[in-house]
């Protein structure tokens, strides 16, 4: 039994090795797989929570905002009793914790729960305060603080008793409250150039206590620290922050805080980075805030904003570079623009540190690069998850790595989750999970990718190494879908590839948003406006809003902000006083910026309306025992509105509560207050009221005591006012007393104290002044004065008045003065224009500053920025001082006097301008045009399209013909008169009456006799020529000219032919062939070299073809032709060269080289001044080419100065020679040579006549040679044949005589043919003479050239 079940035992083992080890292995890795799915779904669950919840955790962060009051609290000023809420609205995230204050301790609501009641609800805030008592008024504020920062609004409130009593802010905290650190002088809104240091300054009334010294400074809510870019310093009275180099992500709020034990103090403005200059003109500016997220071992993901100048053209795109801390260099990631404000860096190298920028793209090239961001380094971001720290006994750690785990695993698994993390329109980034496990060894990833649908993968990082889970793939097309799969490699393999993502495709191209709308801004200060606008409907890819600003009709566009706005109102600042300006905007986001918005309504930038500030110098003016009259000083600042009355507040000495004295305000700053008690003192105090509300109070004037009043000087006069201030002078007004003493007021005296506390009163007018208003000129321009004013009668001088505000002596920036002229129609006119006025501002003109003008005489009329004061009828009893001002800032005045003088003047210009004259340019003119139209014309000057032409010919009012064609050109004053043919009929005289509105004149044309009749001649002649120039015509007629060379030349040139154009010569009807004709210019010439009595003549030159003929004649006869020898002359004389001196063998010969000589050109010659007469050892004479003169047998009393005098007809020309010195004695050297040479040359033995060259004899003739000889002595004569003397022969004979030899030849012969000479000398030298002598038979023809001789013996 036991065997048995150990042989069931064994077999059972062995069937395990079988198909039961098959089906357990396949259970085993079914419950792996099961496992691992189970595995995955977790992590893939931990990893969805993991990212929903950085997801959460990144929109919290993004719409997290430091609190801010969009509506701030707003001042009150309420009666005793009534019901009063205090609200504003606070915008944060996370909600912050409101805090309410009173005079800087925490409001209690507990203390009076019936009394106040406070609401707090979806960011509105409200302060309810029931039946309000004087304890109520002071200062509320709000404090909202989050850990993002904290925003502080304030306002006062003011409560007016009726039973006299009115309640501020206590006056015993206020002074206490001095002695505490405050904000002195703050930074205003700042404007900086992108790039440039920033410097914000604010002071603080009094030093800073240590625990004091850290004012903390914050941009946009966060806190700035020091850094490499940010000095923050605090001493005892100051404290400033400092920027290196701004940047665009610097602008915003800066603020200052300081805590004090009332809490926290603080002031803030906006700071504007403006964009620095293009570094290509066009260019764009530079994009703002990159951003570097996602950060692996060689990718990053790049994302920035736009920014808000385009440049010349719109943006195009972004090009993107990185720089290698290592290297330095910066090099371009991309080559192809990138249209969205985003880009994926791959190929980075791991472990190495990059900073990245980019660059914005138009049509004009790249523009500035963005702010560099910070460090990057290329690291695997999931290295920290692959190490655990397990501490051990007595704090000793250890250190696994999870590859340590992984046991002896070497292939590396698939990655798993492959996805897109990035899809845009250019690309789509891949992501996806690395390996579990994945091996000991470093890790690279191949991408592939297939077309959905299809079964074959390509490989997608070809030149590419992935090294971290992130790929960019670019090359994808569009509208095709593609999967994903990724394989992970190591030195040990390739592992299987992952599972595939799903289809991908690329996103459609996002479009930018749309514009804002419903922009309306509101006014702020007197720079600034409140801009507020609604957000389009799709808003959920919307980073913020740019703004713009353009004076109204201006078109100049001019960027607010370049740093994008993600609220919907913004205070923009910068703006000028008074001036209209529209508003637009763009959205912004990662796709671009929008298009523009509409306009926003134009709004006039001025402050806003407030309560006016306090009355001041109250002055009592009377007192009857039981009433007092008092007056005060308007408020300095109107609040922005007119002040609409004042009421007055008194309180006894010594009492605590002020009680109201009038319930209905007072228009005047006068006012009675009755039912006092005599002999009591009395304080008084004032405010203004006006729209806003009614104002502080003013301070409480002296105590006055109510005393009937009897001395006998005066009261003091009042309502002291500065009018007119300019360098150096001003004018002071002031209004008489109320109290005049025991009689009348005579005057008034003036004192004026330099500085704005001295009493050093100094006296300005030595006598009274009669006036209540004084012109004080002389004083030190730019110094501060005060004046007061006294007012005399009989008695004496009585009280000053109170001294005047401090007023600085000098001109104001734009001020300008009344001006005086005539308008349109004639009306005398004074103008006044003002600065930095409104639809409220009223100008107020005066006579003499306080007569009214009457308006029967003249009428004040506003006009733009400004005020006309027109006359209706002037005369003298309209002549003095006229002055104006402006209501609400009577600081801006003026005055004029109005003279005799300017009277006449203007008069004379208002008749001018009443009964105008239309000017005139450029009376009746007549022109001829070259086809014979003749044009009267006349030019005034420009008219009117309503202006009117009346034309009278001989007192009879005509209008345009065909023949006679009128125009008149109103906008130029232009009238013309063109006829086609002029005729007699056409001679008279030409009016032309003019009238435009009130203008008009008259011109009148006397177009008779002479002048008509030069005319009519002139328009048939160039009506002719016209005709004629309808062919070839002459361009310009026969004419002659004399040359350098001294040839007269005739030319003319012709124009308008043809290929069929012929020209011809003629001279007294004979056809002249010597012309020369260029066809191509048209010129034709003819040169005469030297001119005779036989060239002069009528030349005639004719050109035609089949369209007609022209002919040109020149008369060269008579007076022309003495013209032209006169000309000759003159050339020939102009061409003489200096005199020369030539020696001859006869004497001296001085003469002249010219060009061409002539007869009519009389030439004298002259010996020391004196005229050489002629004799017989002179002698002149002249060639074609020379003048001269031969001195016979000259001598040293010939030595002297020669001139030649060459006269043309008009004008002597001379030449000079000094025959003298070394000069004469080389001549007369040369003159002996010759001489001498002359005589021997005379006396020399030489053949005269007797021998032919060439002599031709028939054979067997005799021939005979004979020569004529001459020479003294009587020469020698040889013969020679063949250059060898003949010996005596018998066939030679030679006979010599004195003057004759001959020789005979007997019976020649052939052997007698050669060269026979006969050779003569003497002592005066020699000469042989050749002949050739031919012998030919009988029947030969002797040579041609040869002289035929011979006889038979």
């Amino acid at each position: 039994m036991v065997l048995q079940e150990t042989q069931e035992h064994h077999r059972d083992k062995w069937t395990m090795f079988g198909n039961e080890a098959e089906k357990v292995e396949r259970d085993v890795i079914r419950s792996q797989r099961a496992l691992r799915r189970r595995v995955d779904a977790a992590a893939i669950r931990k990893q969805a929570e993991t990212k929903a919840s950085d997801h959460l955790k990144h929109l919290e962060l993004l719409s997290q905002k430091a609190p801010d009051f969009p509506l701030p609290l707003r001042s009150h000023a309420v009666w005793e009793g009534m019901t009063v809420t205090l609200s504003c609205t606070v915008q944060a995230c996370p909600p912050p914790e409101v805090t309410w204050f009173k005079d800087g301790l925490p409001l209690r609501m507990a203390e009076q729960p019936w009394n106040y009641s406070l609401q707090q609800k979806h960011g509105l805030n409200s302060l309810e305060i029931r039946r309000c008592c004087p304890d109520d008024a002071g200062e509320y504020r709000v404090v909202a603080k989050s850990a993002l920062g904290e925003a502080v609004t304030l306002a006062t409130l003011l409560v007016n008793s009726r039973h006299g009593a009115a309640a501020a802010a206590g006056s015993e905290r206020s002074q206490t409250a001095a002695l505490k650190p405050q904000f002195g002088d703050t930074f205003p809104p700042t404007w900086v150039t992108e790039g440039d240091s920033l410097t914000l300054r604010c002071t603080f009334t009094s030093a800073l206590r240590r625990d004091q010294h850290d004012v903390a400074w914050f941009r946009d809510g966060a806190q700035l620290h020091p850094s490499t870019n940010v000095d923050v310093e605090t001493a005892d009275g100051e404290a400033s922050v400092t920027l290196r180099a701004a940047s665009k992500e610097h602008e915003g709020v800066y603020a200052a805080r300081l805590r004090t034990r009332d809490g926290v103090h603080e002031r803030s403005a906006f700071v504007y980075v403006e964009d620095a200059s293009a570094v290509v003109v066009g260019g764009p500016a530079s994009p703002l805030a990159l951003q570097v997220s996602d950060v692996n071992k060689d990718y990053v993901f790049l994302t920035w904003q736009p920014p808000s100048a385009d440049g010349a053209s719109p943006v195009e795109g972004y090009y993107v570079e990185r720089r290698d801390l290592r290297r330095g260099e910066w090099l371009r990631c991309n080559e192809r623009v990138q249209k969205m404000c985003q880009y994926p860096v791959s190929g980075l190298q791991e472990g190495a540190v990059y900073q990245f920028r980019v660059r914005a793209v138009n049509g004009a090239g790249a523009g500035r690069p963005s702010k560099a961001t910070g460090p990057v380094l290329a690291a695997d971001p999931l290295q920290h998850t692959r190490t655990t720290v397990v501490k051990v006994d007595r704090g000793r750690t250890v250190t696994i790595t999870k590859d340590q785990l992984e046991g002896q695993v070497k292939a590396p698994s698939p990655p798993s989750h492959v996805r897109a993390c990035q899809v845009s329109d250019t690309c789509v980034v891949l992501s996806w999970t690395e390996p579990e496990p994945r091996g000991r060894e470093p890790l690279t990833f191949h991408v592939e990718r297939s077309e959905a649908g299809k079964s074959s993968w390509e490989l997608a990082n070809l030149d590419a190494e992935v090294n971290s889970p992130r790929f960019p793939v670019f090359d994808l097309a569009t509208g095709k879908q593609h999967r994903f799969r990724v394989r992970s490699i190591n030195k040990y393999g390739v592992s299987d590839p992952s599972e595939p993502c799903a289809p991908i495709s690329l996103g459609k191209p996002q479009a930018a948003p749309a514009p804002p709308h419903s922009a309306v801004a509101v006014r702020d200060t007197h720079t600034s406006v409140l801009l507020q606008w609604q957000e389009p409907k799709e808003k959920e890819d919307i980073l913020g809003y740019y703004l713009y600003y353009s004076e109204r009709g201006h078109q100049d566009w001019k960027t607010v902000n370049n740093k994008p706005v993600n609220k919907t109102r913004f205070t923009v600042h910068g703006l000028k006083n008074r001036k209209e300006y529209v508003f637009r905007l763009k959205s912004v986001s990662r796709a671009g910026n929008s298009c523009y918005s509409d306009e926003s309504p134009p709004i006039l930038v001025k402050s806003a309306i407030s309560v006016p500030s306090a009355p001041s110098a109250i002055a009592l003016l009377l007192c009857t025992g039981s009433e007092m009259v008092l007056g005060w000083r308007a408020p300095a600042c109107n609040g922005g509105g007119p002040v609409r009355g004042y009421y007055l507040d008194q309180m006894e000495k010594g009492g605590s509560a002020w009680r109201e004295v009038n319930v209905k305000p007072s228009k005047e700053r006068l006012f009675e207050v009755c039912n006092l008690t005599s002999g009591h003192l009395y304080q008084f105090r004032a405010l203004a009221a006006n729209m806003a509300g009614v104002g502080e109070p003013s301070e409480a004037s002296e105590a006055f005591l109510c005393e009937k009043w009897t001395m006998p000087e005066p009261g003091c006069p009042h309502d002291v006012q500065f009018r007119e201030v300019g360098n150096g002078c001003l004018v002071l007004l002031w209004a008489a007393p109320l109290y005049e003493g025991r009689s009348p007021v005579t005057g008034y005296f003036l004192e004026i104290s330099q500085g704005d506390r001295s009493d050093d009163w100094i006296a300005l007018n030595e006598g009274p002044i009669g006036d209540t208003h004084y012109k004080v000129s002389g004083l030190q321009t730019g110094q501060t004065y005060r004046l007061r004013v006294l007012a005399v009668n009989e008695a004496g001088v009585g009280r000053a008045s109170l001294p005047t505000e401090p007023v600085t002596v000098e001109s104001r920036p734009g001020a300008k003065n009344i001006e005086i002229g005539v308008d349109n129609d004639g009306f005398i006119f004074l103008a006044y224009e003002a600065d930095e006025t409104d639809d409220e501002s009223k100008f107020l003109w005066n006579k003499s500053y306080t007569e009214p003008i009457d308006a029967t005489r003249a009428q004040a009329e506003i006009k733009k920025d400004g005020s006309v004061l027109t006359f209706t009828d002037p005369s003298q009893e309209d002549l003095g001082l006229y002055t104006v001002e402006v209501s609400d800032s009577p600081n801006r005045s003026s005055s004029y006097d109005f003279t005799a003088e300017d009277l006449e003047r203007l008069k004379e210009l208002s008749w001018q301008v009443r009964n105008p004259v239309i000017a005139l340019q450029s009376g009746w003119q007549v022109d001829v045009s070259d086809q014979g139209d003749v044009r009267l014309w006349l030019q005034t000057e420009s008219l009117s399209d309503a202006a009117e032409l009346r034309l009278i010919f001989n007192d009879r009012e005509v209008s345009g013909t065909p023949h006679r064609k009128i125009s008149f050109d109103k906008a130029k004053g232009l009238v013309e008169i063109v006829f086609d043919q002029l005729s007699r009929q056409d001679q008279g005289s030409y009016t032309a009456q003019l009238k435009d509105g009130r203008a008009k004149n008259q011109f009148t044309l006397v177009f008779v006799d002479q002048a008509f009749r030069q005319t009519l001649a002139l328009a048939d002649k160039k009506r002719r020529d016209h005709q004629r120039k309808a062919g070839p015509y002459f361009q310009e007629y026969l004419s002659w000219t004399v040359n350098e060379d001294c040839e007269v030349i005739l030319k003319c040139k012709v124009t308008n032919t043809n290929k069929d154009t012929s020209l011809k010569w003629s001279k007294d009807g004979a056809a002249v062939s010597r012309h020369v004709y260029d066809q191509s210019s048209g010129v034709s010439t003819l040169t005469i070299p030297q001119v005779t009595e036989k060239d002069a003549g009528s030349f005639r030159a004719a050109v035609s073809d089949g369209r007609g003929e022209d002919v040109s004649t020149l008369e060269l006869l008579d007076g022309e032709y003495d013209e032209l020898l006169q000309q000759l002359g003159k050339q020939s004389a102009l061409s003489a060269g200096p005199l020369k001196v030539q020696s001859t063998a006869v004497g001296l010969l001085l003469y002249c080289s010219l060009k061409y000589y002539m007869s009519s050109l009389k030439t004298r010659w002259l010996f020391k001044e004196k005229r050489i007469d002629q004799e017989t050892r002179t002698k002149s004479g002249s060639g074609t080419e020379k003048v001269w003169i031969e001195i016979c047998n000259p001598t040293d009393n010939d030595k002297g100065k020669y001139t030649l005098q060459m006269f043309d007809g008009k004008e002597t020309r001379e030449r000079y020679l000094d025959l003298s010195g070394q000069a004469l004695a080389d001549a007369l050297l040369e003159h002996r040579r010759l001489k001498l040479e002359a005589v021997a040359e005379k006396n020399r033995a030489k053949v005269t006549k007797g021998l032919p060259d060439v002599v031709a004899i028939m054979e067997g003739k005799s021939l005979c040679l004979t020569c004529f000889v001459d020479g003294e002595p009587a020469p020698e004569v040889t013969w020679l044949r063949n250059d060898k003397e003949i010996a005596k022969h018998a066939q030679f004979d030679i006979t010599k005589e004195p003057r004759c030899s001959t020789i005979t030849i007997n019976n020649v012969n052939m052997a007698d043919s050669g060269k026979y000479s006969v050779f003569v000398h003497n002592q005066h030298g020699s000469e042989t003479v050749d002949v050739t002598v031919s012998v030919y038979e009988h029947g030969e023809e002797p040579p041609a050239c040869a002289v035929e001789m011979g006889f038979y013996a």
